[in-house]
């Protein structure tokens, strides 16, 4: 991860231009409602503090960068790529990451609710003592993801291939597509949970 001595601190919270390039800054409490950085390469930045109301960050590109403490509604990363990247104690809602690539990716604490990862390519990427709410993991392609110490309130699974995910770690509240997850790691108490909702979802009629 960047170091902030290493670091130029950027004030400027608007774009002016597409496709731009940010090697080792530092954005440190700055305004970014609104601004605009679609196909923009961030390589070893950091975001401190900062806001991201509707941000557009589609197809960016995030290499060794962390973000700490980023508040955001309405943050859109579809098609964006994340390599080796960070977010602690981030609190984020209505993210649009759909079509997007996250490699080495480390979600620590804090809440992201309605997380948009239909079709997102997962590999190495860990959510660790954090609330995620109606994330949607439909068609994503998953080779390493997992939930320590994590809340999933009502995440959505379906056409994806999962068979590098680990759930087991995660406190599931009403999972949806729960019968996709073909391939994917529960635990025996976690699948003893939720077996009324999975023969629903089987057409499996329970006699008692």
């Amino acid at each position: 991860m960047p170091s902030a001595a290493d670091q130029t601190v950027f004030r400027d919270a608007v774009f002016a231009v597409r496709d731009q390039h940010h090697d080792a800054v530092r954005f440190e409490s700055t305004d970014f409602a609104g601004a605009h950085a679609e196909g923009h390469t961030f390589l070893e930045c950091s975001l401190v503090g900062v806001t991201l109301d509707d941000a557009h960050l589609e197809g960016s590109r995030w290499s060794e960068c962390e973000w700490q403490r980023v508040q955001g509604v309405g943050v859109f990363l579809p098609e964006a790529s994340l390599a080796d990247v960070t977010l602690d104690g981030c609190r984020l809602a209505a993210v649009s990451a759909w079509g997007s690539t996250w490699r080495d990716v480390t979600v620590r604490g804090g809440k992201v609710d309605f997380l948009n990862l239909r079709g997102a390519r997962l590999k190495d990427v860990a959510f660790v003592d954090c609330v995620v709410i109606e994330v949607d993991l439909q068609e994503a392609t998953v080779d390493g993801l997992t939930f320590e110490g994590c809340t999933l309130v009502e995440p959505t699974f379906g056409r994806g291939t999962y068979a590098g995910l680990d759930l087991s770690g995660a406190t599931l509240r009403s999972p949806r597509g729960l019968a996709g997850l073909r391939g994917a790691t529960l635990g025996r108490g976690q699948v003893i949970d939720l077996a009324d909702a999975l023969a629903t979802e089987l057409g499996i009629t329970i006699a008692d």
